[in-house]
């Protein structure tokens, strides 16, 4: 039996959700843990995300879902729009925190890294910023890692949730390779309009478009291109494309381009996917999040899987007298789930290429509520 009950040491690679949550998790249960995050500040950009129902569910375990949402923006529908602007169904999410709280939040990236990283702080979470690792060594019951800085750490535990591009993964001999989907996806930080109280997801020829609240104020638009390379557009041009791209969508649509133009937060980046096969760990190291999964954001779950991951992670560690065991068993739980997601996701995201959207919003439907379901 190894000894990680009496040392339990862990080093996370990554202070993005996966990282910050799984650290939380930890410390919870009694591990020492260290983040290394390669970022020089905890400053992080992004326009915003949604966690869904089982998003909310494991903060809740935490005790974040109430911050969370007092932070963002609560709902619970999404409405789906036809190419004509007539509405093409509601869906009703399961409200999986109870009913007198929403189904689903709207938050803005930065908000809820500021709430991820107190968490874990006043756990007693370390995090380093500007260090990463660059060499990683099973010996024995311990792993040996060496960190940018030349230092070192040996640890019972290491996990890398450095994201879709994660060298902890390859770090670990765990290899895959990044999907690419000919499709670019948009968002921009706009005012919320007044009759944007749930997420909207509107059909169009050719592209898709949406808007999420993330706040009383503030709302991101967001639109997928189709049939697209990569590519890189200076950031002056951004705003006024964007704005091009959604002329085509009638009615409400319309209402977003002005605020588009006026801007100052537009991204645009290619939509890349992942889905490791086979083992998620080596010896006493293993990897999480969008490092194992990464989905299409057309389900808006790879927050949630993210989340999912740090709280399933750190209670099968406790069920089992060993790391490998208990390595095991979360992968076992994990996979099934995430790989699902994942495949959804990446179906959904080729039927909006061929514009058969009539037959993604039932997959979507049918997705959630399979995430709704315990992980």
């Amino acid at each position: 039996m190894d000894s990680h009950r009496r040392t339990r040491t862990a080093l996370i690679v990554g202070a993005g959700i996966a990282g910050t949550t799984a650290a939380t998790a930890l410390a919870r249960a009694g591990w020492q843990v260290e983040i290394v995050e390669a970022s020089p500040s905890r400053t992080t950009s992004g326009w915003g995300l949604c966690l869904t129902g089982p998003a909310l569910r494991a903060l809740d375990e935490l005790g974040l879902a109430d911050t969370c949402l007092a932070e963002g923006y609560g709902m619970s529908e999404i409405t789906h729009v036809d190419i004509r602007g007539e509405s093409a169904g509601e869906v009703r999410l399961p409200r999986l925190i109870g009913a007198r709280r929403p189904a689903m939040v709207g938050i803005a990236r930065p908000a809820l890294h500021r709430v991820l990283h107190a968490a874990a702080e006043r756990c007693g979470v370390v995090v380093h910023h500007g260090q990463t690792v660059t060499a990683v060594d099973q010996e024995g019951e311990r792993v040996r890692v060496r960190l940018t800085d030349d230092t070192e750490r040996q640890v019972a535990l290491f996990v890398g949730a450095d994201g879709i591009r994660s060298s902890a993964r390859g770090l670990l001999g765990l290899r895959t390779s990044l999907a690419e989907h000919r499709q670019i996806v948009w968002r921009a930080l706009v005012p919320r309009p007044s009759w944007g109280t749930g997420i909207h997801q509107f059909a169009g020829q050719p592209h898709t478009a949406g808007l999420v609240p993330l706040s009383d104020s503030r709302a991101y638009v967001f639109l997928t291109e189709n049939g697209v390379e990569p590519s890189v557009l200076p950031d002056a041009e951004l705003a006024p494309r964007l704005r091009q791209l959604l002329e085509p969508f009638p009615r409400r649509v319309a209402e977003l381009g002005p605020l588009v133009s006026a801007s100052a937060s537009v991204v645009r980046r290619p939509l890349r996917t992942n889905l490791l096969q086979g083992g998620w760990h080596r010896g006493s190291g293993v990897v999480i999040g969008d490092a194992a999964h990464a989905p299409a954001p057309q389900m808006a779950s790879g927050a949630a899987l993210a989340i999912e991951d740090g709280i399933v992670l750190a209670k099968e560690l406790g069920r089992h007298e060993s790391v490998g065991a208990g390595l095991d068993a979360f992968v076992d739980r994990r996979a099934r789930r995430c790989r699902t997601l994942v495949e959804t996701s990446v179906t959904i995201a080729a039927l909006e290429q061929a514009r058969r959207h009539h037959e993604a919003h039932p997959l979507v439907d049918a997705c959630h509520r399979l995430m709704a379901e315990p992980a």
